[in-house]
């Protein structure tokens, strides 16, 4: 079965590129040149990924990843962007891009990263941290696989897709020390070398939301000059 993409870029020369040389994947594609179809079109239509201008009449990238981001099923975004400070580059990667490419590029690299996304994609689903319907208990937190749930007591815990892949990787390995490096591999994968900060960004804001005292966190330590590290105790139990 063919590889669905959604493509959303405003240059229409670009545009036209993408959709000549994409199926040359297996791929079909979709076009779009504004945000706010974009957004329309990514919300309301199953694909395996989107490339995704940062500057879009409408809507702009950054928004369109931001609410694809707010919600529990997860695509892949290959963000394009004509700017190359380092700033909006890693403002891409924070809100959720899980690779990006800066214009101009050459059509083989842009293909190479969307073969590497494609094949990250397939070690996941054929090597999940959790099996189906598995269900992590760690004191008052639970991490419900399927649902891409988590729950602390009776209160659920809205998570981005990247602050919930953290957090099963922590969980399914309590105790390992992980630098952030390590991290960055395992749960944004490639093409995000240097910025080993979006880790801290990412595990500041889960702090927040799943530990009662952020500056006295209970479930993700940090494991000075090294890493971070998951809660770890005998009574951890994990119910299936």
């Amino acid at each position: 079965m063919p590889r669905k993409i959604l493509v959303i870029e405003d240059s229409r020369d670009i545009a036209h590129l993408l959709e000549l040389h994409l199926p040359d994947l297996g791929c079909e594609v979709d076009v779009v040149h504004d945000g706010c179809v974009g957004l329309e079109r990514a919300l309301g239509t199953p694909y395996d990924l989107i490339i995704l201008d940062l500057m879009l009449p409408g809507v702009e990238g950054l928004d369109i990843c931001r609410r694809l981001r707010a919600r529990p099923n997860y695509t892949p975004i290959l963000m394009l962007t004509a700017k190359s400070s380092e700033f909006d580059r890693v403002l891409g990667l924070e809100v959720g891009a899980d690779d990006y490419l800066t214009k101009p590029f050459s059509i083989r690299e842009l293909l190479a990263r969307v073969k590497a996304l494609f094949r990250r994609l397939d070690a996941l689903a054929s090597q999940s941290l959790l099996a189906p319907g598995e269900t992590i208990h760690i004191g008052d937190l639970a991490i419900d696989a399927e649902k891409r749930k988590v729950t602390l007591g009776n209160r659920q815990i809205e998570l981005t897709a990247k602050e919930f892949d953290l957090l099963v990787q922590f969980a399914h390995h309590p105790g390992r020390v992980y630098t952030r490096s390590q991290l960055l591999d395992l749960v944004w994968g490639y093409g995000h070398v240097g910025y080993e900060h979006t880790v801290n960004s990412h595990i500041n804001r889960l702090r927040a939301k799943i530990e009662q005292d952020p500056a006295r966190p209970r479930y993700i330590l940090t494991v000075w000059g090294v890493g971070y590290k998951f809660f770890e105790a005998s009574e951890q139990q994990r119910q299936v």
